[in-house]
């Protein structure tokens, strides 16, 4: 993991532990009041020569140390989450040490590799290279221009999961799509190409092999990366790939996806850059729950599949989200290129 990871994931247990540590006041307080009330209350009943009011005072005394009893228990179970937050803030505090001193480290080295290269570099060879470049891609846009249109074919999902660390239920959303797809209207015409366990190579070779329509990865992700899994058998830390590698990768196909969908955490930080190379990406705006990601794309991809247009879908899947009672259902963002309009655009058409 890099330090930009690290970094994010303490910022949000230090809050988690700001937050509990505020929630522990809260329930001290109400305890504290609480108590007061009963003591109060059981005064009153000493005072009383009424047999009646006595016991009326001291059910209430009763009444108000259970419940300073209660706020007592949520402190201690609200103290003991601040602990447990703190312990892990003070662990990833170590890891953002050691990936920084390891990222300052590689980049002296790329540094000194860079200045070694570049006294190396001569200026009349990077003419050539640019006149061949541009000899190149004149001969490119000749034989693009002379192409015909292409001829139908089924929707290609790439789909790509990836928890090397076990945290995630990937192959459970996975196994949701492929139902989904399955019960659709036009089910014959989506194919999927599925990887559980997925590494930067199933990514190029999916889009080199496969040459997907839709590129959707299901995982872990920030606003500047996403974790792939390494070809290990055993739990692991992902291997990480920044947005600007991962767009790169996108775009460098012959034929690139119509569109990108990133199920993960705070990943709509990555949608901008990505429809420069796509017509269409879709990202979370922020971090968002199992069961909430599971249904807005089990929703998505049926309704791609019953013919349903881009945006009819994206609001598909937000509105499962919302109908299913989880708290998630506006953090999935469409974004587009601004010559294509998602509300004509279909993924999948029938044969007339």
């Amino acid at each position: 993991m890099n330090a930009s990871y690290y970094r994010s994931q303490l910022e949000r247990k230090n809050k988690a532990r700001t937050d509990a540590e505020k929630k522990v006041g809260e329930y001290r307080r109400k305890e504290a009041d609480k108590r007061a009330a009963a003591a109060k209350a059981r005064a009153s009943a000493a005072k009383s020569k009424n047999a009646s009011t006595v016991r009326s005072k001291l059910r209430e005394a009763d009444r108000y140390e259970d419940q300073a009893n209660t706020a007592a228990r949520d402190a201690a179970s609200w103290s003991t989450k601040a602990a447990k937050y703190g312990k892990e803030a003070a662990d990833l505090q170590v890891k953002l040490a050691k990936a920084e001193e390891a990222e300052q480290k590689a980049a002296e080295r790329a540094r000194q590799r860079e200045q070694k290269e570049a006294e190396r570099r001569a200026t009349a060879e990077r003419k050539k290279i640019q006149g061949r470049l541009a000899t190149t891609e004149e001969q490119v846009g000749i034989v693009l221009r002379q192409l015909r249109e292409p001829k139908p074919e089924k929707l290609r999902v790439l789909m790509l999961g990836a928890a090397s660390e076990g945290d995630l239920r990937v192959s459970r959303e996975q196994a949701r799509i492929r139902t989904a797809v399955e019960r659709a209207l036009h089910r014959d015409l989506v194919e999927l190409d599925v990887h559980p366990a997925a590494t930067t190579e199933h990514l190029l070779d999916g889009l080199t092999r496969f040459r997907p329509h839709v590129v959707h990865f299901s995982g872990h992700s920030d606003t500047d990366l996403i974790v792939f899994e390494q070809d290990l058998d055993e739990p692991h830390e992902g291997a990480i790939v920044t947005d600007r590698a991962f767009a790169n990768a996108i775009k460098a196909t012959d034929d690139p996806p119509l569109l990108v969908l990133l199920n993960s955490c705070h990943s709509a930080a990555q949608i901008k850059n990505l429809v420069e190379a796509v017509p269409f990406a879709i990202g979370m705006a922020d971090e968002i729950g199992d069961g909430d990601a599971i249904t807005y794309a089990a929703r998505f991809y049926a309704a791609v599949a019953d013919g349903q247009s881009v945006r009819a879908a994206h609001s598909l899947g937000r509105a499962a989200v919302e109908l299913a009672g989880l708290p998630d259902h506006e953090l999935p963002t469409l974004a587009c290129a601004a010559d294509v309009d998602p509300s004509t655009t279909f993924l999948v058409k029938p044969p007339q």
